[in-house]
């Protein structure tokens, strides 16, 4: 999966400029059905795969978190994401990825999205 991940820039951009709720506080697992994913909270994947994590291992014992990383902090943003215009022409995608892999530690700061994979046991 490829899912949307809670650092501290991407509380300000999903807070600030997403259209979908991101709420990261949330108690549970749960959010209103009003429609298609209009109640949706972005924050749910990093809820379950990392704040909730014991839970999750606990409640699913058949599945296990393979891998978890947390990567792409401006290709999303700069590359229009969904609905936007692109800011950035194509040829100039491997130079932004090389940029995002020479944060290294801060990724953890600075991540938009994490990789999950799991496996059943």
């Amino acid at each position: 999966m490829i899912e949307p991940w809670v650092t501290p820039w991407s509380r300000f951009v999903f807070k600030n400029f997403h259209h979908e709720p991101f709420c990261p506080e949330a108690q549970d697992w749960a959010f209103p059905s009003t429609g298609p994913l209009s109640g949706a909270n972005g924050a749910i994947p990093w809820i379950v795969f990392m704040r909730d994590r014991e839970i999750f291992l606990t409640e699913f014992p058949d599945l296990a978190i393979e891998n978890l990383r947390p990567f792409m902090p401006f290709r999303y943003l700069i590359s229009g994401g969904v609905g936007m215009r692109g800011m950035m022409p194509g040829f100039t995608h491997p130079l932004w990825m090389r940029l995002e892999r020479m944060l290294g530690s801060q990724m953890s700061r600075l991540a938009m999205f994490a990789f999950i994979s799991l496996r059943r046991r």
